[in-house]
């Protein structure tokens, strides 16, 4: 084909394909600079764009995951002091049935020790009331309680596993150590309560052994929650390196390209003014 005719601009051509493939490729450029990502939307990378969504899904689950886990670490340091208090007051109160184990405490000494222990009791039972967090209770099943009691199960990661944490039966613990003031008025009774194998001191070393569970729960949500969070930030730095835009780099190619666009344009305007030249061979 001639490239001397006025039918096809072979110049114009050739110009106009470079133009729209500088415009092609501009396009693309603004859209990262604009949005800050390689792959904003599948029509950019379908298969890293996939990838990306399932990433973000992860670490929205993880982060709801890491919610849940955070409410279980309220409830579990309200339980945690209620127990501390009541393992502290139950110290006090073994002082006070010790002295009532004494043949030597009689009389109005003696009524004075068991009024006393009264009154501890009391607040034994106020503290497992109020073990209450949002709601919920993991010992405070007294009559007039305000929480939910029972054992609680958390998600702890994006798969859905669960963590379950036991409850400790406040009402037993209550039941067993509120003694009549007729249990209370005999030394032999009352030393028998305080023993090794008795029922009181039994009841403190139950406390204790929740207190060190609660513990190990405490530390096993935080280990957690601090593994979730690492996870969510290396599965964010991931998602990152996938789909986020090189700015600077772009914002080179963004100039060259505009560079590139405006040669383009005097290109093809110098192409299309190619068939007025054929004409001065005619004058």
């Amino acid at each position: 084909m001639s490239l001397n005719s006025v039918n096809t601009n072979m110049g114009a051509m050739v110009a106009l394909q470079s133009l729209e493939s500088t415009q092609s490729q501009l396009a693309v450029t603004e859209k990262q600079i604009s949005t800050g990502y390689r792959v904003a939307d599948s029509t950019d990378d379908g298969a890293a764009y996939a990838i990306a969504q399932n990433i973000r899904s992860t670490v929205g689950v993880l982060t709801t995951a890491n919610q849940q886990l955070g409410g279980v670490q309220g409830l579990l340091s309200t339980t945690q002091s209620g127990l501390n208090n009541i393992s502290n007051l139950m110290g006090s109160m073994r002082d006070v049935l010790l002295n009532l184990s004494s043949n030597e405490t009689q009389g109005t000494q003696r009524t004075d020790y068991i009024n006393q222990y009264q009154s501890m009791l009391a607040n034994v039972q106020t503290y497992i009331q109020d073990a209450d967090y949002g709601g919920k209770t993991l010992i405070g099943d007294l009559s007039g309680s305000t929480g939910s009691f029972g054992r609680v199960a958390v998600a702890r990661n994006e798969s859905g596993s669960s963590y379950g944490i036991a409850s400790f039966s406040g009402s037993a613990l209550y039941g067993s150590i509120s003694f009549t003031s007729t249990q209370l008025s005999g030394a032999s009774t009352v030393a028998a309560l305080i023993s090794t194998t008795g029922t009181f001191l039994n009841q403190m070393t139950s406390v204790g052994t929740e207190l060190n569970s609660i513990g190990s729960s405490i530390n096993y949500v935080n280990n957690q929650t601090t593994y979730n969070s690492d996870k969510i930030d290396a599965l964010n730095s991931g998602l990152g390196s996938l789909v986020d835009a090189d700015l600077a780099k772009e914002s080179a190619q963004l100039t060259a390209l505009q560079i590139r666009q405006q040669l383009g344009t005097q290109a093809l305007s110098l192409a299309n003014q190619a068939p007025q030249t054929l004409l001065s061979l005619f004058k």
